[in-house]
């Protein structure tokens, strides 16, 4: 007879869990399968948007975790466990972590907004936060630039993301803003002429657009040119520094004087 009663009340229990269990396995395999299937369909978005790959993996993982639990408290439902209680725990948690990394998140969030719009690449050469650098890596958290004077400069992405860039190479092409001051007695088609022949010359000014070269201010002391050729962003400075030793020798060549403070000596009298 006792052998009996547990007999019964095994059956009872296979009766009344047995379904629920079975369900669960179900809800897990289809889940499970439907949850490949998302993360493959986003892995094909992000591949076809070409997102970085660390933020691909991110994403990714993030994604399965957050359908996997979800997956599981639906199971832990059909199982009959109370699952109110869980997502509270949960929500507290998610609270509690947010605050304790707040900064980190907002560093993470504008690491996730950098990857995702991409306001600038590996390689290029950007202004932001008062750096100036040739970026070397985007990462979740930080950026990394090495400035003309090859220091690592590591900026946070939170105030990366939430402040003014400036992308030198997002164009491919670099105007060279000069200017040369010329005396009042210099003839000015002549002055113009010289320099244009220095920028001509060198092959690493752009033919287009075209350099310009133009008077811009009559100073106190000299009638000055705003001197404005275009040059590929990586010719940049061998322009810069190139346009300014060849303007002051051609200039020198052609007689032609450069203005400079003179400091003058008044003989005493008596």
């Amino acid at each position: 007879m006792e052998v009996q009663k547990w007999i019964d009340k095994g059956i009872d229990l296979v009766a009344e869990f047995g379904p629920k269990v079975v369900g669960a396995i179900l809800i897990w395999i289809i889940g499970s399968w439907i949850i490949k299937k998302i993360k493959k369909a986003l892995n094909m978005v992000m591949d076809r948007n070409n997102y970085e790959p660390s933020l691909k993996k991110f994403l990714s993982n993030l994604v399965g975790w957050v359908l996997k639990i979800l997956l599981i408290l639906s199971i832990l439902g059909t199982l009959g466990v109370e699952t109110t209680s869980f997502a509270a725990i949960l929500a507290a948690a998610g609270l509690a972590i947010g605050m304790a990394l707040q900064g980190s998140l907002a560093n993470f969030a504008g690491g996730v907004l950098i990857m995702i719009f991409k306001p600038f690449k590996i390689g290029d050469l950007i202004e932001a936060q008062g750096e100036l650098g040739v970026v070397k890596e985007i990462e979740i958290f930080t950026t990394k630039l090495t400035s003309p004077e090859n220091k690592l400069i590591i900026i946070p992405n939170g105030i990366l993301s939430n402040g003014n860039i400036v992308n030198y190479t997002a164009e491919g092409k670099l105007r060279v803003d000069l200017t040369f001051g010329v005396s009042y007695d210099t003839d000015i088609k002549h002055a113009k002429d010289t320099m244009m022949k220095v920028i001509t010359d060198n092959p690493k000014v752009l033919k287009d657009p075209a350099p310009m070269i133009a008077v811009s201010e009559l100073a106190d002391s000299s009638v000055n040119f705003a001197v404005r050729p275009w040059a590929d962003v990586a010719d940049y400075w061998d322009v810069y520094f190139g346009t300014i030793e060849n303007v002051k020798l051609a200039l020198d060549a052609e007689g032609i004087e450069i203005p400079y403070p003179h400091q003058v000596e008044i003989e005493k009298q008596g």
